[in-house]
């Protein structure tokens, strides 16, 4: 069936929001749950690790910065950020990016079938503040350098190979990355305030060594159609990127991506925004929009890094706020699913699920310090919806 986007208001704690979601064309309106409380209900308050999570969710800190990892002799990474996660064999892997410079690069930890930690190591180094990226379908990770002519490096979660810098997919502030296997392309934001959104098609699927860097090419409206347009120079000197074709769309602060049935969400925290592409119509719109809020607060602030769960939910991070990580469910409800109490002068960062859906992973990048050595990871484990 068809999808599309909607734009309608729910009142949730008491405060009109205006957000969009999915919904099947020709459905009713799903009502909302109890108001504030969205699909896992209410926040409870805060736990030994200072989040506050629904009934029947429970925490625990898989790593510090400047610390060994628990089990392991490896010490983990400043500032941590950008990350996803990998089947290995019964167990998983994830990986998480570091945004300091210089040094940057990412590090993994590796899990038992049970969840036990089994090892923690580097997998890229000697890069500068590597923020966020993506999954590749062919299980690489795609970190990405938040810097102005920065690049992509591709990663072997496992460690065992070394990484490749893929100049082809363009010399710009990257951000995120998010992969679609249908048009085999690799979608990619700019971290700028007049960024814009990019795509990096392979000359062969699985091989990002070669291949065409295009932008987006729409009106100044925020909803309408939008077509591809070729970056001449993906190089970026000495004419960047997002100023070399005419037309191209300007996009305020682009953050995380996120790639799910012919669907493709981004952030621009410019601006707090979700932005939807819809790829078989080619057409975009927003999904969410904080200045249409009318009264009260807004749900969702500082938007940065998202994820989605296999229900169709969209996870979002923010970036200051009051810290939490929302929830955006394919019924039009907006919510809170956690909050870090106590973190002033932070962000949540590098949100993952688990290959089995039950657990999910982020850090804050600067902890209660509000220093980058000052960062924590952490897992939530709980009644997931599938």
């Amino acid at each position: 069936m068809e999808r599309r986007t909607v734009l309608r208001a729910a009142v949730l704690g008491g405060s009109s929001a205006v957000f969009g979601g999915t919904l099947w064309r020709g459905a009713a309106y799903a009502a909302p749950a109890q108001p504030g409380t969205g699909p896992y209900g209410a926040l409870g308050s805060p736990n030994a690790n200072g989040i506050r999570l629904p009934s029947g969710f429970t925490s625990r800190v898989i790593a510090r910065s400047g610390q060994t990892v628990p089990g392991t002799s490896y010490t983990w990474h400043n500032a941590p950020d950008g990350g996803a996660c990998y089947a290995d064999a019964s167990g998983w892997i994830y990986v998480s990016n570091s945004e300091i410079n210089p040094s940057g690069g990412a590090s993994a930890v590796k899990f038992s079938s049970t969840g036990a930690i089994t090892g923690a190591y580097r997998i890229l180094s000697s890069t500068r503040q590597n923020c966020a990226g993506g999954k590749t379908p062919w299980n690489t990770w795609l970190s990405c350098e938040e810097v102005s002519l920065g690049y992509v490096y591709e990663t072997d979660p496992w460690g065992v190979n070394a990484a490749v810098r893929r100049d082809a997919m363009g010399r710009f502030k990257h951000e995120a990355a998010a992969a679609d296997p249908v048009r085999k392309v690799i979608y990619l934001t700019e971290d700028e305030s007049n960024g814009r959104f990019y795509r990096f098609v392979p000359t062969t699927w699985g091989n990002l060594s070669a291949g065409t860097l295009q932008v987006m090419v729409a009106g100044s409206a925020t909803s309408g159609s939008f077509t591809w347009a070729n970056v001449p120079d993906p190089d970026g000197s000495p004419t960047s990127t997002r100023t070399q074709v005419s037309g191209s769309k300007s996009f305020n602060g682009g953050e995380g991506c996120h790639y799910a049935d012919d669907t493709v969400w981004f952030t621009t925290k410019g601006d707090n925004r979700v932005w939807q592409l819809n790829l078989t119509s080619n057409t975009y719109e927003l999904a969410y929009d904080d200045s249409l809020v009318t009264s009260g607060t807004a749900p969702l602030t500082g938007v940065d890094n998202i994820t989605g769960s296999s229900s169709g939910d969209l996870f979002v991070a923010e970036d200051g706020g009051n810290m939490e990580i929302c929830v955006i469910t394919p019924d039009d409800v907006i919510a809170p699913f956690l909050r870090i109490d106590g973190h002033f002068g932070s962000e949540i960062t590098g949100p993952a699920f688990s290959p089995d859906g039950t657990r999910l992973y982020f850090s804050s990048q600067r902890g209660t310090s509000g220093s980058s050595s000052g960062g924590i990871t952490y897992e939530v484990t709980g009644p997931f919806r599938s």
